[in-house]
């Protein structure tokens, strides 16, 4: 009995691993903070990437260096301004909503989005408006985390997969307003 007590006593004294055991306890979680900064940081960026994007693209449009937007040229205007969003023309869906600013009708809430479980997409209309209308452009990209199985990462997609859509990613939205300019059609 006393040798049990003695070396319970021994191993309690006992201070080497302290360190080790420490480390595997408090790592972890530093390295998941770590982690769901980087990967917040990338949603950030893309964020702001795809604002920059809809903006110089809706630019080029305000000064009319293109005079007729089309769904095609705007992705890829958005798309090579916005340089970090990856497979970003094939995952990006516009939608063009033009209003009469002298008969308001609210835009749509719900926000057109890729569906990634059809492989062709539901066609978008592109009205460019006419002299004076307001013209509201929203962008929707899905992107998938960088990190699907780390705290944030893992988060946006569990809270995508009530979407049957999302194929296990996220969406970003972005919009743009312009109001087409009068121009003289006499030619």
């Amino acid at each position: 009995m006393q040798r049990i007590l003695h070396r319970i006593k021994a191993f309690a004294d006992d201070e080497s691993g302290v360190v080790t055991a420490e480390f595997m306890i408090v790592f972890p979680i530093f390295f998941g903070f770590f982690l769901m900064t980087y990967e917040q940081g990338m949603i950030s960026l893309r964020n702001v990437m795809l604002e920059r994007g809809v903006d110089m693209a809706v630019r080029e449009v305000r000064i009319g260096a293109m005079p007729e937007p089309t769904g095609p040229l705007l992705k890829t205007a958005i798309c090579g301004y916005a340089l970090i969003l990856p497979d970003c023309e094939d995952q990006i869906e516009l939608e063009m909503v033009v209003r009469d600013v002298r008969n308001w009708v609210d835009i749509p809430a719900r926000v057109r989005c890729i569906d990634r479980r059809v492989t062709t997409q539901a066609s978008v209309d592109f009205v460019n408006g006419g002299n004076n209308k307001l013209v509201f452009l929203r962008a929707c990209i899905r992107l998938d985390p960088m990190m699907p199985t780390t705290g944030i990462g893992r988060a946006i997609v569990d809270a995508a997969d009530g979407n049957d859509a999302a194929g296990g990613s996220y969406a970003l939205v972005a919009s743009a307003a312009f109001v087409v300019e009068p121009f003289d059609d006499e030619d």
